[in-house]
């Protein structure tokens, strides 16, 4: 069974590990639907399976899948890999889905469900409704029998970066925005990244890219890959319209220490080019009320940042871009016990909104 605790993991002794931590899996949605994905989520759903064939040769990979996919997913994905009936809005996992917290000293590992509004809801949210994502925490904690714990404000995994050694990394544009959290201020945020995922110190930076959807999500712009180092997206441009956001974070990253006093290494990741939806991609989406209308020419944050780190992998997206083998390499050079794998036509994941990061959900082992 899965019980809610009344209690928090701070005082229950359990912490949010670094996205370089152990796994014992990862968890993904399935895309289809014809709103947020172009021609029904067919092209996206190939590059699905690539990407859960690729974690799968790291850990043990779980899809949920609805009612009317289940069995073209079922179909779709090798055998070994765990495919579950699950209704949900849509397949933003890393958002939407179970944040697995680790007890050290017990070797236990229980769920944080965070509150899920699309991005928003009636104010700059990307979808409507969104109330089946919201269950998709409890689901899955359900399913795994693990206790969970409802953290009080309305966050996603994509804008938490924590180090797993009591440092998290996020943006300013996401958490306080009245969106989600209307006058929450830092102080208060603060406290509730303390008690539910043990949190010493926060790292704030005010915003996360341009033309990202999510607000400003921190997947995007910087990300752990050690304590106390941090990866970093970076162009040499100064025209680039992205390029006064990473300097400011640089400048604020630079002059920060972490939870421990240490102070931070940064290694620069240079972004890929800039993408925009074609004529024949935006044709292909249905438009309806609910869900934002894709247009030619609308532009999309592509981030090579935007990863999953497994046990023995980490999988990166491709844009058949000047800039992917370079990124490989450096991922290679900061994870030299781990096969770098990049996943071609990630392109796909991008359109819809997000990339690689968005749309796993890390299940960390307990010890």
């Amino acid at each position: 069974m899965s019980k809610l605790c009344n209690t928090t993991p701070r005082q229950d002794g359990f912490r949010m590990p670094g996205e370089f931590e152990k796994k014992d899996g990862c968890w993904l949605g399935w895309p289809s639907r014809s709103d947020v994905w172009r021609n029904g989520g067919k092209p996206v759903q190939k590059v699905w399976v690539e990407l859960a064939t690729a974690i799968a040769t790291s850990e043990s990979v779980t899809v949920a899948v609805g009612h009317d996919q289940y069995l073209n997913a079922r179909g779709m994905l090798p055998d070994h890999i765990r495919v579950v009936e699950m209704s949900t809005n849509d397949a933003w996992f890393r958002d939407m889905g179970a944040m697995f917290l680790v007890n050290d000293a017990t070797k236990e590992v229980r769920g944080l469900d965070w509150g899920f509004n699309a991005w928003g809801g009636l104010e700059g949210g990307l979808y409507f409704p969104w109330d089946k994502d919201d269950l998709a925490a409890a689901k899955m904690c359900e399913i795994e029998r693990l206790d969970r714990y409802r953290g009080p404000m309305i966050t996603e995994g994509g804008g938490l970066q924590c180090d797993g050694e009591g440092t998290l990394l996020t943006t300013e544009s996401v958490i306080l925005n009245p969106n989600r959290n209307p006058g929450m201020t830092k102080a208060e945020a603060e406290q509730i990244f303390s008690d539910y995922m043990r949190i010493d110190k926060v790292l704030w930076l005010p915003r996360g890219c341009k033309f990202d959807e999510t607000d400003g999500h921190i997947d995007d712009l910087a990300c752990f890959v050690g304590p106390a180092e941090l990866l970093l997206s970076w162009t040499n441009d100064e025209n680039d319209p992205q390029f006064e956001v990473y300097a400011e974070a640089f400048e604020i990253l630079s002059n920060a220490t972490d939870a421990k006093g240490r102070r931070l290494t940064i290694h620069k990741i240079h972004q890929p080019s800039p993408a925009v939806w074609t004529e024949e991609e935006a044709a292909g989406v249905d438009v309806t009320p609910d869900a934002t209308q894709r247009l030619a020419g609308y532009k999309v944050m592509g981030s090579y940042i935007n990863y999953y780190v497994g046990n023995s992998v980490v999988v990166v997206p491709e844009f058949d871009d000047p800039y992917d083998q370079p990124a490989q390499e450096l991922l290679s050079q900061l994870f030299p016990d781990r096969q770098v794998i990049g996943l071609k036509n990630a392109r796909e994941i991008l359109l819809g909104g997000g990339n690689i990061a968005c749309v796993t959900q890390p299940q960390y082992a307990a010890g």
